[in-house]
């Protein structure tokens, strides 16, 4: 298996534009409209959860963003978006944010980590239907998915996943 030579760094207030543009190569014109980002809107993203990956020549090949959220009363982390530029797809590199991320987010104090995917993607990391969890319309329920960082952490934790009502803190 060929190495994957990328280097991992917080995104930091200089990725922001470059950051942007690679979510609009790869993901479909409208993707501000999906129900997460309305979630995000006038929300700040957790910077120790916000990972960049550049290749040896310091172009952008990868990024995550995570955003603190509540389902009911429970703090939670709102992974996404994740993106991998079209021409490194099929690397490795978005598992290797993905593994940063929940690494990031278990050694920050999370006990859950949320987001909206493909669950044969991403059941590999973990990550299982919570069909308790109600995302805004139109999100598909299939795809709410949640990862606990701690044994016990989705149990009974149920409702609807909004912004945070304060600075939220994890738990």
């Amino acid at each position: 298996m060929q190495e994957i030579k990328i280097q991992l760094a917080r995104e930091v207030p200089a990725d922001w534009w470059e950051v942007e543009e690679l979510y609009d190569l790869t993901f479909a014109p409208g993707r501000t409209a999906l129900s997460s980002y309305r979630l995000r809107e006038g929300v700040a993203p957790l910077p120790e959860l916000c990972l960049t990956a550049r290749d040896p020549l310091g172009i952008l090949a990868g990024v995550v963003r995570c955003w603190p959220a509540q389902v009911g009363d429970a703090p939670a982390v709102l992974l996404g978006p994740i993106a991998v530029h079209p021409t490194r797809q099929g690397e490795g590199i978005a598992a290797i944010l993905m593994m940063n991320c929940i690494d990031a987010a278990r050694a920050a104090g999370w006990s859950r980590i949320l987001l909206v995917g493909d669950y044969p993607y991403y059941r590999r990391f973990g990550f299982q239907p919570v069909a308790d969890v109600i995302m805004p319309p139109p999100t598909n329920p299939d795809r709410v998915l949640g990862l606990a960082l701690r044994d016990g952490a989705w149990d009974g934790i149920t409702g609807d996943v909004q912004r945070p009502k304060d600075c939220i803190r994890p738990a």
